[in-house]
């Protein structure tokens, strides 16, 4: 594991302090997960967009096309 000084206003660390606090971690266990959850947002967000640019219309028509044109069992209508 890698140790780091990150230097934080008082209040955004008062209020880590708090909510750490109120779900029973440790400050660095909540600032661990934030990062993670934040790396996460991200690298999703680029996946998603790299594959939106690889999509294309006529092979989402086509898979659509071979679904069949029934109507929906009752408990998976809207």
């Amino acid at each position: 594991m890698t140790a780091i000084n990150v230097r934080l206003p008082d209040s955004l660390h008062q209020m880590a302090k708090n909510v750490a606090t109120q779900d029973h971690i440790s400050l660095n266990q909540f600032i661990a997960s934030a990062v993670a959850e934040k790396i996460s947002a991200l690298t999703t967000e680029r996946y998603l967009e790299e594959r939106a640019q690889r999509g294309s219309k006529e092979k989402f028509l086509q898979a659509m096309s071979m679904v069949p044109n029934v109507e929906p069992e009752p408990f998976d209508r809207l």
